[in-house]
């Protein structure tokens, strides 16, 4: 595929464009990003500065292309994202959209961030590998703490006597 210059072109000729090049899947507006494998839809938040929204559908469309559906431990989920991220900077080239490294490794911080606070022991403080699905266990101290399977809650850690 020849690269076009999207930048220029307003959110719905991009839109149009995607769907044109990915009928496979649908594209919609709604209240935050993300990549449905039961629907094959794209949802993209409307809310967003137009070029903030391109770099989402390119990196929702990278998860959808990539085939990424679930995941069980939250290195998996971190390991998914940097794929997603990186493949939508070439998905970017090809459609003129420039995704810088620095926003990628931004974006990537988020969901670090989100595994550093899951992963500390509340007990000891120290930094574990997640045991599993839902529970971590402290190698130091022996505390084992469950957390949400949800990526978007906070990283609420109930511990376990």
């Amino acid at each position: 595929m020849v690269a076009t210059s999207t930048s220029k072109l307003t959110l719905k000729d991009f839109i149009d464009k995607l769907k044109a090049d990915h009928p496979d899947f649908y594209f919609k507006g709604g209240q935050r990003e993300y990549w449905s494998p039961e629907t094959h839809t794209i949802t993209f938040d409307r809310k967003r500065p137009e070029k903030e929204i391109k770099f989402g559908v390119l990196h929702e469309l990278a998860h959808a292309l990539l085939e990424h559906k679930n995941y069980s431990s939250d290195l998996e989920l971190l390991k998914m994202e940097s794929e997603a991220w990186h493949m939508a900077a070439k998905l970017g080239r090809r459609y003129g959209v420039r995704i810088s490294e620095n926003h990628i490794q931004n974006c990537l911080d988020t969901y670090r961030d989100w595994l550093h606070k899951r992963s500390r022991c509340p007990n000891c403080g120290t930094h574990v590998i997640q045991h599993g699905p839902s529970t971590y266990k402290c190698f130091n101290c022996g505390s084992i703490w469950r957390v949400s399977h949800e990526r978007f809650a906070r990283p609420y850690r109930m511990t376990h006597r």
